[in-house]
């Protein structure tokens, strides 16, 4: 990885740890509401959150030279 890159990529990475933290939050909170059409929201989240997280590392990737 190119030293230039390198404080991009940290970001990113936090970036990634955020979403997957929100993520688990959010889901979390969905699943304690009670709804019983909850599961069909959930899985929409899901995978919205999941395409977000692995653009993100995908760019990580690209970025450290990790092909």
């Amino acid at each position: 990885m190119s030293d230039r890159y390198e404080p991009v990529v940290e970001k990113l990475a936090a970036i990634e740890e955020e979403l997957r933290d929100l993520a688990y939050d959010e889901l979390r909170s969905m699943l304690s509401e009670g709804d019983p059409d909850v599961a069909d929201r959930v899985a929409r989240e899901e995978k919205r959150i999941l395409r977000a997280r692995r653009a993100v590392a995908k760019a990580i990737a690209e970025l450290s030279g990790d092909r």
